[in-house]
């Protein structure tokens, strides 16, 4: 198995769960910054230009929630478990992508990406915006994990990798979660992961 990949959020928990389940993949770093991910080789992988792609057994699988689901299958791992759980899995997973991370994301953009991509500066608007929504939809999340480990059952799975994920970069994103005591807790279980704290081969190689 192939799993292409570059150092942002989406690539980072296919990635951190890769490295969690020791799945026997080859990683393939897909240089952003030179546009590899809109090349004739690299759009016959994935049409959408982006990563993460895993390419197993004759086929190609991309998005990163899926390449999640399909290594923790692989392994027979309860990280996407076979029973009822896994509808409470889908549910935290839509949640992460369709509220809490598409506002920390935008954050992540405006103060992680922008920049390093010469694409200015971070717009005040677009953060006070993204930063209420934060706050509101942490919230959420907060009160969901009063007396839990994790965010479905008692033990983790690829809901905590996907909705965690904007976290790792919450100081430098200006992500508003600081005052909120069980998403830390939460968030310091994952970071008891070697896997979690350095998901990329580059880093997780120099550790």
């Amino acid at each position: 198995m192939k799993l292409y990949y570059a150092e942002t959020l989406s690539p980072r928990k296919a990635c951190a769960v890769a490295r969690y389940l020791e799945s026997p993949v080859e990683y393939v770093r897909v240089d952003l910054g030179a546009g590899a991910q809109y090349r004739p080789p690299f759009l016959a992988l994935n049409p959408n230009g982006k990563v993460p792609v895993l390419e197993t057994a004759g086929r190609t699988i991309w998005e990163a929630d899926a390449i999640m689901c399909h290594l923790a299958r692989e392994a027979g791992s309860e990280l996407w478990p076979g029973d009822e759980r896994q509808v409470e899995v889908i549910r935290w997973l839509s949640w992460g992508a369709q509220h809490f991370n598409r506002h920390a994301g935008s954050l992540y953009f405006e103060y992680l990406i922008k920049g390093p991509f010469g694409l200015g500066s971070p717009d005040a608007a677009k953060v006070e915006e993204a930063q209420g929504q934060v706050r509101k939809y942490a919230a959420v999340l907060d009160e969901h994990l009063k007396g839990r480990r994790w965010l479905v059952g008692e033990t983790p799975s690829i809901a905590d990798f996907a909705v965690a994920i904007a976290l790792p970069y919450a100081e430098e994103a200006h992500i508003p979660v600081e005052d909120l005591a069980e998403v830390r807790r939460w968030h310091d279980r994952l970071c008891a992961f070697p896997a979690w704290r350095e998901p990329f081969p580059a880093a997780a190689a120099a550790a």
